[in-house]
């Protein structure tokens, strides 16, 4: 992410770009952009209002998140924890209400908090998939009454503390060690928000915070002093006060549509048919389930009790602002404004190619723009090009940029475009290295795989390793991967991982790119866990194929 101290020409060039492209401008309909692109013009209208931008899909919401993230960091010239704040993903819930699922936490406080940055007026640009629209909501009032803002000197019972935390929906654990958790322990409170990447202690002296610190969950030491801290709820619903003696009963009486009015949202649609096309599908799933659950003698909570019928949420969108990529129709309604834009070429490695590319950019007057992931790979990337001859400059440098043929940053941008009433190209490495767009297709496409298998997953299910055998799949977390990444110049950064417990309470992390190694366990009977580099894994495996088909529900190729 780019720095303040760094980014002031890079935000006048994008500043001028979107300027000089109409990505700065609203229009009722616009048509040419590509996704990336569309993130930019999100980041640009977000200057002067909120952004709600509706894609089709969660994986869309994932790219739109990095890439708005990455433009609007630029244009603003915040940090990634700033930025991160201000541009919240509003994904869907990826779990059918009838089946006896609930949203995995990581989902709802990502729900949770993207309703609180628009109900607090934090969040400039807030990207939600089709399928995270018709849930019905807790009301905006009591959601914002569930905050506080917790700092040295506030004076607040540790107990009440405890109470106002599990209102927000924080559970109660000892040791606090997992996002969502929290503890009450005499004059000291632990709790891990969700956006955090480290649980806080705070210290009282009877009824005042004397002190709040981050601490190493793993060790319990006390790493830096936190001057303050907004506590936001974690979970989207909260319990319905009507029905204070039933706390499984949640207060649903409200609407995405009520969040997005009430922060006075621009609504703006990414591709409006495919939207419509998969929340009706959503729709037709949970009607369909519900009947199925009737069928069975079930009592279920109707439909319209837990979901806004799609009829409904397709009114509000169709008054929304509305983008597409490809223009069907050549002819222009009034209003309608169609974006010259065009996506970056995959060059798979053709460094030959990319660079007669950039010549013929320097050529026409184009500024030349390149993405990279890293630092590292960022110096890489100039150290190539002076190898051919290119005059590049990092951004960072804040002289001297004009004359540069390439201008290369770091940030996180799925895929370049490029905009010729801009005078602008930009690429990333996705775009150059074939390596980089099958790693992230291979990362895209576990995730995936995992979100589809999870929708049926709950925390203490049975699984299957392929080479570790029996395990109890007990959450996702997050690891830091940092030393690896400073192995090959980077600095530092961490990953999602599956946590799997063995025998003897061993763990097994596998990370999200290999989860085609783990399937759920859909045997009959209920097997012992296996111990991690023991031999009972081996000599089921050295059964029959078949036999570990029915067995163990998992089938190689």
């Amino acid at each position: 992410m780019l720095s303040t101290s760094s980014s002031l020409a890079f935000r006048s060039l994008l500043k001028a770009a979107a300027a000089k492209s109409g990505l700065a401008r609203a229009s009722a309909r616009l048509t040419g952009p590509t996704a990336a692109a569309t993130a930019f013009h999100a980041a640009a209208l977000a200057q002067d209002t909120v952004v709600f931008l509706v894609v089709p899909t969660d994986a869309d919401v994932e790219s739109f998140t990095a890439d708005a993230r990455f433009f609007l960091a630029a244009l603003k010239g915040l940090s990634g924890s700033e930025v991160a704040e201000q541009v919240l993903p509003f994904p869907s819930q990826e779990v059918d209400p009838y089946r006896g699922l609930t949203p995995h936490f990581e989902v709802a406080s990502a729900r949770a908090r993207a309703l609180f940055g628009l109900v607090s007026g934090r969040a400039r640009v807030v990207i939600a998939s089709a399928r995270a629209l018709a849930p019905r909501l807790s009301d905006p009032a009591r959601l914002t009454a569930t905050a506080l803002t917790l700092k040295p000197g506030l004076e607040i019972a540790p107990q009440e503390l405890g109470e106002r935390l599990a209102m927000a929906g924080f559970s109660p654990e000892d040791p606090v060690d997992e996002h969502g958790e929290f503890c009450v322990r005499g004059g000291i409170v632990d709790l891990y928000p969700a956006a955090d990447s480290q649980p806080l202690r705070l210290e009282f002296i009877g009824d005042i915070i004397e002190s709040i610190r981050q601490y190493d969950a793993a060790t319990q030491r006390s790493l830096s002093g936190v001057g303050a801290v907004v506590v936001s709820p974690q979970r989207e619903l909260l319990p319905d006060p009507a029905a204070s003696d039933d706390p499984l009963m949640f207060d649903r009486s409200a609407t995405i549509v009520d969040y997005a009015r009430l922060a006075g949202a621009a609504l703006t649609i990414f591709e409006l048919d495919d939207v419509q096309e998969r929340g009706r599908a959503l729709e037709e799933q949970w009607r369909a389930s519900a009947l199925d659950m009737t069928a069975r003698g079930r009592t279920i909570v109707p439909f319209e009790q837990l979901a806004v019928p799609w009829d409904d949420v397709a009114a509000w969108l169709g008054a929304g602002r509305r983008i597409t990529q490809l223009a069907i129709d050549e002819s222009e309604d009034a209003g309608d404004t169609h974006l010259s834009c065009a996506p970056t070429l995959e060059y798979r490695g053709r460094i030959n190619d990319w660079i007669a590319e950039v010549r013929k950019a320097r050529d026409r007057g184009d500024i030349t723009v390149f993405v990279a992931a890293t630092a590292g790979r960022a110096e890489r990337t100039l150290e190539l090009l002076a190898d051919y001859e290119v005059r590049a400059r990092s951004v960072a440098d804040a002289d001297d940029l004009e004359r540069a043929a390439v201008l290369v940053t770091t940030g996180q941008l799925s895929k370049g475009f490029h905009l010729p009433a801009a005078a602008l190209q930009i690429f990333t490495e996705t775009d150059l290295f074939e390596e980089e767009r099958r790693a992230n297709e291979r990362r895209r496409s576990a995730a995936r795989s995992f979100i589809s298998d999870f929708r049926d997953l709950k925390i203490g299910d049975l699984v299957v390793h392929v080479d570790n055998g029996i395990g109890r799949f007990v959450g996702l977390k997050t690891l830091s991967t940092g030393p690896l990444d400073s192995a090959r110049g980077g600095t530092g950064a961490s990953q999602e991982f599956m946590e799997l417990r063995y025998a003897d309470e061993d763990k097994l992390f596998v990370p999200l790119e290999r989860l085609d190694l783990v399937q759920k366990y859909s045997g009959g009977a209920n097997p012992a866990l296996d111990r991690l580099g023991g031999p009972s894994w081996g000599k089921r495996s050295g059964e029959h194929t078949s036999e570990l088909q029915s067995r163990f529900g998992i089938s190689y190729a």
